[in-house]
């Protein structure tokens, strides 16, 4: 006799459905609790100190804004163990950021924080996109101390679901995989899957007719509606590509998902808000947004035991709705927001106008005969006015378009949009380098470089 799975983790599905009035009673309850457990902690008494608080201000809600924000300088000035709130034996695995300016930040995890907290907040993810029990998916999310892939395969495992975790990579194998071993439910970055959907067509696979795909989790890379629905069209009949956004310092991939009804909007619910408390702030005031207004991120954590931030600026720009607190699927309580638009400190200011790399990508996904996963935004180095800036585009193999037209459209485009003339140059396919996880879309150069790359 065979031993039955545990369908789903045990939580209370009513709670996908709190209301507003319930959830901020949860929020303010946690928040004076994170309070407390943060006043025995020195490190943290010191960083309340430099800015003339103490953990004992944070009360509820509307103690928050009183209170200092954290910043990556604040972590690494705490190397090699920031602001742990356990002893290290309490911690069972460690997580960091990409550590592409310096150092890798660690972030721990007790064995609540791995097996029931970030568990029961990514079955919350898988309960809104419609994953079911016995789904089979393909984990193409990576590994190492890179939080996506592992934290998927645990709360996949208690979830129920059938795991394949493949991790990126693997094209040639992966396109005949999803269709020999019919997955339902992918995992993985954007542009990989477009990634391979191209390779599936060059082997003469056809993704929509071939591939039993029903839903995608995607994170790690921010693309736009028009991209999604290009790839949702090559993809089996009422395949849905579904936006997840998460950090490292949040503990996971766990902060938004889109669910069915806002899907179509190009926006996302902050599901787990009653355990990732989530503030949308303009970056320069750090007073909150309107709904419609473009603000950045910021999140305390408020069940995290091993590694819990505060009011951490994530740098990520977001548009909350205009209508965040309404859904058909009546999730009024967890707020809708728009698609990761950029970072605050990824934003260029060429010539005194604001540019968004998510602007550059909405004009190049629009135009057939280009690369959707192929392009880069070139910027000089040298200059401490920024007056310069070249987007470097590909044209796809057998494309009725020549270079020098879907050059030209492009610019023309660019200058519509953003009141900007720059320079556009279209390469040939497979010139410009495509990415598994995460893309690199702004490079920094000499003026005597003339084929940077990442």
């Amino acid at each position: 006799m065979t031993e039955s799975r545990n369908p789903r983790p045990a939580a209370d599905d009513r709670d996908d459905f709190l209301s507003l009035d319930e959830l901020q009673a949860r929020q303010d309850a946690k928040l004076a609790a994170l309070g407390r457990r943060l006043a025995h902690s020195p490190q943290w008494q010191a960083h309340f100190a430099a800015a003339g608080a103490s953990p004992l201000d944070l009360k509820d809600r509307a103690s928050l804004a009183a209170l200092p924000l954290l910043e990556k300088s604040h972590l690494r000035n705490l190397y090699p163990y920031p602001l742990l709130t356990v002893p290290l034996e309490q911690v069972v695995r460690f997580c960091a950021t990409s550590g592409t300016t310096g150092l890798p930040v660690l972030f721990g995890f007790t064995l609540k924080d791995w097996e029931h907290t970030l568990v029961r907040q990514l079955a919350r993810i898988y309960r809104t996109v419609g994953v079911r029990p016995g789904d089979r998916v393909y984990q193409g999310y990576g590994y190492g101390l890179w939080v996506g892939g592992s934290s998927m395969d645990e709360a996949l495992k208690a979830y129920g679901a059938v795991n394949f975790p493949v991790g990126p990579g693997r094209g040639e194998l992966m396109v005949q995989w999803l269709k020999d071993h019919r997955h339902t439910v992918t995992t993985m970055s954007p542009l990989w899957l477009m990634t391979l959907i191209q390779q599936a067509r060059k082997a003469g696979i056809d993704p929509r007719r071939d591939w039993a795909l029903r839903l995608g989790i995607f994170g790690g890379q921010s693309v736009s509606a028009t991209f999604r629905n290009e790839m949702e069209a090559l993809m089996p009949e009422g395949f849905m590509a579904h936006n997840i956004y998460g950090t490292t310092e949040a503990g996971g991939p766990v902060l938004g998902i889109s669910c069915p009804h806002s899907h179509g909007e190009d926006e996302m619910h902050l599901v787990n808000d009653d355990s990732v408390l989530t503030e949308v702030l303009e970056p320069q005031t750090l007073r909150p947004v309107a709904p419609g207004e473009v603000g950045e991120i910021v999140i305390t954590t408020l069940d995290k035991e091993a590694s819990p931030v505060l009011r951490w600026r994530t740098r990520d720009l977001v548009r909350r709705s205009a209508h965040p607190y309404r859904c058909a699927c009546g999730r009024h309580a967890f707020a809708r927001i728009g698609r990761i638009i950029g970072r605050s400190d990824d934003m260029l200011k060429v010539r005194g106008v604001l540019v968004y790399p998510s602007q550059i990508e909405d004009v190049i996904a629009g135009v057939e005969g280009l690369a959707k996963d192929a392009w880069q935004i070139y910027i000089d180095n040298e200059r401490s006015g920024l007056d310069h800036m070249e987007v470097a585009i590909e044209r796809v193999a057998g494309s009725a378009c020549a270079s020098d037209d879907l050059a030209r459209e492009v610019r023309s485009r660019l200058k519509a949009r953003l009141g900007l003339s720059c320079e556009v140059r279209c390469h040939e396919d497979g010139t410009l380098p495509r990415y598994e996880a995460k893309a690199t879309r702004v490079l920094r150069r000499s003026k005597e470089t003339l084929n940077p790359t990442p």
